[in-house]
């Protein structure tokens, strides 16, 4: 079954809504699951799996592909933590230090890549 994409105007308005404090799940689902659907779409590639349970888990950055088992770079956090590192409320440095990411890997390092597409920037 093919994954639904979420439009820029849904995730955005999701992202913005998280942004002025709204946390409710289906907010956060909506907010995460476009954001890392963005992150696989301007970071291509099957490297790196980012997870962000329970709300969803792409593969990105190029390199090497797994096909089996838990792959060898990997990038781990909540729904708020994740969120934050992508509207650049929260640094990379300062997530890791804080332990509120978990990477694993010499290719889990999402610098390059956070933060990620303004909301403001996207029209409705």
């Amino acid at each position: 079954m093919a994954r639904r994409n979420i439009s820029d105007a849904d995730g955005a308005a999701a992202l913005r809504a998280f942004h002025e404090g709204n946390t409710t799940p289906s907010l956060l689902a909506t907010a995460v699951r476009w954001t890392l659907q963005t992150l696989a779409i301007t970071a291509p590639g099957n490297t790196v799996e980012v997870r962000v349970p329970p709300y969803a888990a792409v593969q990105c950055i190029e390199g090497p592909r797994h096909t089996r088992g838990t792959p060898p770079n990997v990038v781990e956090t909540d729904a708020e933590t994740w969120l934050s590192l992508w509207l650049g409320e929260l640094s990379w440095t300062s997530a890791l230090v804080d332990a509120r990411v978990r990477a694993s890997g010499q290719r889990a390092d999402l610098s390059a890549h956070l933060p990620g597409q303004n909301p403001e920037r996207i029209e409705e």
